[in-house]
């Protein structure tokens, strides 16, 4: 199909140029959002400190000390919602099925931890659709965790 418009002879321009769009900061992470380090500081210490006064649920945990358990929570959580990567560094991927297949996640325990976790959510005071947002992933973890019949 050939044009009536004049075409350009190889090499040369039209004196067009593309332009560039302008450099554009990334969006925000969820974590960002939410308020960064601080605010899943709280999530993680407002869980564990509910978590602490339960001893049938404490029980489930394999160290007495549950300061390592909310270390490993803390950093899982802010690599998840886009904070930094310190949890692969330290542990590799996270595989959240394989790391807990190893201890009883029934549906006491699950609800138990949902439980906590949703006191935890909601002390962070978020606005409604980031609250969602984020208890929708607990809600789908805790879950997805299940491996026993109870």
């Amino acid at each position: 199909m050939s044009s009536d418009l004049p075409q350009p002879k190889p090499g040369l321009s039209l004196g067009l140029q593309a332009k560039r769009p302008e450099a554009q900061a990334a969006p925000a992470s969820f974590y960002d959002q939410v308020g960064g380090h601080e605010t899943f500081v709280k999530l993680v210490d407002v869980f564990y400190d509910l978590v602490e006064q339960d001893p049938d649920f404490t029980a489930l945990y394999p160290e007495e000390d549950l300061g390592p358990a909310r270390r490993r929570l803390l950093m899982f959580f802010e690599q998840y919602w886009g904070g930094p990567k310190t949890y692969s560094e330290e542990r590799g991927h996270p595989r959240l099925r394989m790391r807990h297949a190893a201890f009883t996640v029934d549906p006491w325990a699950r609800d138990t931890w949902l439980k906590y976790m949703r006191v935890a959510v909601e002390s962070l005071e978020l606005p409604p659709l980031y609250e969602a947002e984020l208890w929708d992933y607990m809600d789908r973890a805790a879950h997805s965790l299940l491996n026993s019949p109870g």
